[in-house]
C-alpha cells in the first residue's frame, strides 16, 4: 500500500528491491539502492542539523568554560587538557559502540535520549564545586553526543537521496556551528555570568528533546517502511573487493582525521590563552579570534560536501588537509593584524573535508553505516582528546609559543590521504 506522505514516497515508484536473503522469509531492504533513488527529505536533513547544533552546544559550553574554571578552580593547563579528554574519549569510545549496536538494532528514540544526558550535564557543570565533579558531568555530556551521533548520521543516511555529500555537509554544519558558539558563550554568557551560566543551557537541551522527538518518529515510520539496514556484501557500494584494502584505507584514514583533530585541539582549547599571553589582547577580544576560526570552519563545512560530489572524495581530502599546512606553519609568527584572516582561512580549508571523511568510512563500511560515523566523528575525533591532554602537558612544561609552533606541523600529515584508493575504485556513487 503507497503512502501518501510526501516525506514516503512509495516503493513502486522507486523501484526498491526487496530481498529475501536469510531465507526464513523476513524482507529485508537493499538500503544502498534506496539511499541511492529517493528524494531528498530537506525537512528532516534541516531539522537533524538543528539538533546536531543544539547538541554540540551543550559540547561547547564546556571550553567555553575554561578561561571561567582556570581562575575559579586554578586549574592547570593539564587538568583543562583531561576536561576535553573527558568528555571526547567518552563520546569517541562509546560512538562506535552505539553504532555498532544501532546497525544491527536501529533505536530511533537514542536521539532525544541523547539529549536528555546533555542536560543533565549541563545542570552539573553550573553547580560543580570542585574539578572532580567538573568530570562526572562531563561524563554525561559525553554520553548524550554518543548516543546522538550514529542515530543522527542514520536519519542522514535515509533521509539524503542521491545528495549524499551535499546531506552529510547540511547535518555536520550544525554541529560545526554548534561547536563555533563556543567564544560567543564565553564572552556573553560565562563571563557576566560565571559557571552557574551553564543552568540556561538546560532549556536548549529541552527544546533539543522535543526536536529531536520528531525526528525519531519520522525515523521510526522510516524503518517499518523500508526494513532495517543489513550488510549488502564485503564490498559493497565502495569497490574496495579485498578486506585487506579497506582495513588499510580505513586506519589510514582514521590517523589523517586524527592529526587534524590534534590540530583543531590545540587551536580551539589553549589559542585563546597564546593570544592572551603572546599579544595581550583581554579575553573578550581573544574570543572574537577562536570565534572566527570555528565559524569558518562551519562555513567550509559546508560548502565542502557539495565540492566532494564534484571534484571527489579524495581530492578533496588531499587539498582540505594538505592545503591548510601553510596558514598553520605562518600562523604562530604572525603580527597580530594578520592573524585574523590566515585564522579563516586556516578553520575554512581545513573542514572543507569534514562531511567527505564521513561519507568515504561509510562508503568504505556500506553495510555498518553507524558504526563507520562512530568511528569516523566518534574515535578518530574525538581521540584528538589525547592530543589535548599531551598539548596541555606541553604547555605546562615549557610554555604556549613552543605548542604552537609544534600544533603548526600537525596539517602535513594530509600529504597521506594521497595514499587513499582512488575515487573511481574506492568511493564512486
Amino acid at each position: 500500500m503507497e503512502t501518501k506522505n510526501k516525506w514516503f514516497p512509495s516503493r513502486q515508484a522507486e523501484g526498491i528491491f526487496f530481498e529475501d536473503d536469510k531465507g526464513d522469509g523476513e524482507m529485508q531492504v537493499n538500503v544502498q539502492r534506496v539511499a541511492g533513488v529517493q528524494t531528498t527529505v530537506y525537512p528532516i536533513l534541516i531539522a537533524i542539523s538543528v539538533g546536531h547544533l543544539l547538541n554540540d552546544s551543550m559540547q561547547a559550553v564546556i571550553p567555553a568554560l575554561f578561561p571561567i574554571l582556570e581562575t575559579s578552580m586554578n586549574l592547570s593547563y593539564t587538568q583543562i587538557g583531561w576536561i576535553t579528554f573527558t568528555l571526547n574519549m567518552t563520546s569517541s569510545v562509546m560512538q562506535p559502540v552505539v553504532g555498532f549496536f544501532t546497525d544491527r538494532t536501529p533505536s530511533p528514540y537514542f536521539l532525544p535520549l541523547g539529549m536528555a544526558s546533555s542536560l543533565l550535564g549541563m545542570i552539573g557543570l553550573a553547580f560543580a564545586p570542585h574539578f572532580f565533579f567538573v568530570l562526572l558531568s562531563v561524563l554525561f555530556v559525553g554520553f548524550g553526543s554518543a548516543i546522538f551521533h550514529p542515530e543522527g548520521s542514520r536519519v542522514v543516511y535515509f533521509a539524503a537521496g542521491a545528495r549524499r555529500g551535499f546531506a552529510q555537509s547540511i547535518y555536520q554544519v550544525g554541529g560545526n556551528t554548534g561547536n563555533a558558539l563556543a567564544p560567543l558563550f564565553t564572552a556573553l554568557v560565562f563571563v557576566p555570568f560565571g559557571q552557574k551560566g551553564a543552568v540556561w543551557f538546560t532549556m536548549i537541551a529541552a527544546l533539543g528533546i522535543v526536536l529531536l522527538f520528531r525526528v525519531s518518529r519520522w525515523y521510526s515510520l522510516r524503518l517499518k517502511e523500508y526494513g532495517t539496514m543489513q550488510k549488502q556484501g564485503k564490498s559493497g557500494k565502495s569497490g574496495v573487493k579485498n578486506h585487506r584494502n579497506i582495513m588499510f584505507a580505513l586506519t589510514l584514514l582514521i590517523f589523517v582525521v586524527f592529526a587534524r583533530s590534534w590540530y583543531s585541539a590545540g587551536i580551539s582549547n589553549y589559542y585563546q590563552f597564546y593570544l592572551m599571553k603572546h599579544y595581550h589582547v583581554p579575553i573578550q577580544e581573544a574570543q572574537v579570534y577562536l570565534f572566527v576560526f570555528m565559524i569558518a570552519g562551519a562555513i567550509g563545512t559546508f560548502v565542502g560536501g557539495p565540492l566532494a560530489d564534484r571534484f571527489g572524495k579524495r581530492n578533496l581530502m588531499l587539498f582540505s588537509t594538505f592545503g591548510t599546512a601553510p596558514f598553520s606553519l605562518m600562523l604562530p609568527y604572525l603580527p597580530l593584524v594578520w592573524v585574523l584572516p590566515v585564522v579563516f582561512l586556516a578553520g575554512f580549508i581545513l573542514s572543507l573535508s569534514f562531511s567527505t571523511f564521513v561519507v568515504y568510512a561509510q562508503e568504505l563500511l556500506p553495510g555498518n553505516v553507524g558504526m563507520a560515523s562512530g568511528l569516523i566523528v566518534g574515535l578518530a575525533f574525538g581521540m584528538g582528546a589525547l592530543g589535548a591532554v599531551v598539548l596541555g602537558k606541553i604547555a605546562d612544561l615549557y610554555n604556549l609559543n613552543i605548542l604552537m609552533i609544534l600544533c603548526s606541523f600537525l596539517p602535513l600529515f594530509g600529504a597521506l590521504t594521497w595514499w587513499l584508493p582512488k575515487e573511481k575504485s574506492s568511493a564512486s556513487q
